[in-house]
């Protein structure tokens, strides 16, 4: 069995897509298919019902991709084995982060991880934490920050912060931004407009189950999946966000906006370190999560609210 054949087959067969698998490997549709072919010629076995919709494992399908997972993972270990013995880990590591904090972590994180891992390969991808979850659970990500994560069998969770959200709303001319504002009562903010993401985003999550708490529910007037575009439309007057400071603080525009802290003691949510259940931590993973864990420390620990409790 040619094992770039299994990797190609597990990659289909976790993306749901050849059209998705290709682009993830970066090879051509047709070839990526002929390979997928000729391993199901070898076994004897169509592995894959193919469909408008994308490909899905057969029963030999699914049973072969239990088998890969645990083959391509194995064989991942050797090379990093292999690695040791010349002094340097060199395998791969694919981490998920929320928009919002990829701009301030991506920099610093891959300083670091070059500078400890100088062999090792790093893979960054910006998710909302849903999209994130489903990634740790089919294998396209080692390890993704989370907002708000809850807990599920598959996943492994590691609380790091709660992080404040504020309001954040356009600076009107001549505003000072000396004293702040006094903390907006969480009642209030029902009644603003809101730009925000749609469900499933945490954050909009949050937002709504704190209002429903009071009986209350947010006036959203725009729907809007994508942080950069939120802040355009504050700026343009089109409604309040909330989000993080540090959305606001990477913004390309900081001081177009004014941030108001959300209730006493605060609007707040929990950012954790979340890693799969269901696939042993490679070496190169397990040198990477400590890693992540500080540079998140350094970076966002200084403007969190509180460490969060396990």
């Amino acid at each position: 069995m040619d094992l770039k054949q299994l990797e190609y087959f597990v990659r289909v067969a976790e993306l749901g897509s050849f059209t998705r698998a290709a682009h993830a490997l970066n090879i051509a549709q047709p070839a990526l298919s002929r390979q997928v072919r000729l391993l199901e010629v070898e076994l004897r076995q169509n592995l894959l019902l193919r469909n408008g919709r994308g490909a899905t494992p057969t029963e030999a399908g699914q049973l072969l991709l239990d088998h890969g997972r645990g083959i391509l993972h194995q064989v991942e270990r050797a090379r990093e084995d292999l690695g040791r013995i010349r002094g340097a880990l060199a395998g791969r590591v694919a981490i998920g982060l929320p928009p919002t904090l990829a701009r301030v972590l991506t920099v610093p994180l891959t300083r670091a991880f070059r500078r400890q891992l100088p062999e090792a390969q790093l893979t960054i991808t910006e998710g909302l934490s849903s999209a994130m979850q489903e990634g740790l659970m089919n294998g396209r990500l080692d390890v993704a920050v989370l907002y708000n994560a809850q807990p599920v069998p598959a996943l492994e969770l590691q609380p790091l912060f709660d992080e404040p959200l504020v309001l954040v709303e356009a600076r009107r001319p001549g505003l000072q931004e000396d004293p702040p504002p006094p903390p907006l009562p969480l009642a209030e903010l029902a009644t603003l407009p809101l730009v925000i993401p749609s469900r499933p985003n945490a954050i909009r999550m949050h937002v709504e189950l704190e209002l429903a708490g009071l009986g209350l529910r947010p006036q959203v007037v725009l729907e809007i999946d994508g942080v950069s575009a939120i802040l355009d439309l504050v700026a343009e007057g089109m409604g309040c966000a909330v989000l993080s400071r540090h959305a606001v603080a990477s913004s390309l525009r900081p001081s177009a906006y004014a941030v108001r802290a959300i209730g006493n003691p605060g609007l707040h949510t929990r950012l954790s370190l979340a890693t799969s259940s269901q696939r042993p931590a490679t070496l190169t993973l397990q040198a990477t999560l400590p890693l992540l864990q500080q540079v998140c420390t350094e970076v966002v620990g200084p403007t969190a609210m509180k460490k969060a409790a396990p």
